[in-house]
């Protein structure tokens, strides 16, 4: 069996590719679990007593968290034996912060996940274009086929998102509750996420170009 690999170009004719409807459910399942944990603590608890031992509703949410990522990316690597880029980059925040939300029981440090995750997206799709790479493709390339300008056009975008995002997360987890700023990742990051893709559909469309029939 061979080793893993971490993704592959976009234009690799050997990349698997995978259902979007799985790939989105292993993405948003962990988030699901986490606003799950955290909004029914007390009887997760009184079903798994074990689960007390984490601390409060944020403590056991980030610790199931954690586990959910763990499960989506062996998932997603035992179906495709590649590594998804921002997945995994993701993941090793959740591991590192998570961890340290356990251990000093202090939620601040998972509530900065969100805003260095985006942070380091934005920073990198950026820096990227900055280089002339329009590192998007690695994201978005089994969805839609784009010229060259399309891709640094939508590239520059979502770079710009990611750091909206990352102050959004800011501007929630220091001025309102907990339980507000978990059940805004869930239902208002998303949202807002799937919001901004719907609206770059004209950009897509402009600069869609045709797929050649394989040999």
């Amino acid at each position: 069996m061979g080793q893993p690999d971490f993704e592959r170009e976009p234009s690799d004719p050997k990349k698997p590719e995978l259902n979007p409807l799985l790939k989105l459910g292993l993405e948003l399942g962990p988030l699901l679990v986490f606003f799950f944990a955290n909004s029914r603590s007390e009887w997760l608890i009184e079903k798994w007593p074990v689960l007390g031992s984490f601390g409060g509703p944020i403590f056991m949410a980030t610790g199931l968290f954690m586990v959910a990522t763990a499960i989506a990316l062996i998932v997603s690597w035992m179906l495709t034996r590649t590594l998804p880029i921002m997945p995994l980059v993701s993941g090793a925040v959740v591991f590192v912060f998570g961890a340290l939300t356990l251990y000093l029981q202090d939620d601040v440090f998972i509530k900065m996940k969100p805003t260095i995750v985006n942070s380091l997206f934005g920073a990198v799709l950026l820096g990227g274009l900055f280089f002339g790479k329009s590192l998007l493709g690695y994201v978005f390339e089994s969805a839609f086929k784009l010229d060259a300008e399309g891709w640094r056009k939508l590239t520059l975008r979502w770079g710009i998102f990611f750091f909206v995002l990352a102050a959004l997360n800011e501007i929630i987890w220091r001025n309102f509750s907990t339980d507000f700023w978990v059940a805004f990742k869930v239902w208002g990051t998303m949202p807002l996420t799937i919001l901004f893709t719907f609206t770059q559909m004209p950009l897509i469309m402009r600069h869609s170009v045709e797929q050649k029939p394989a040999e």
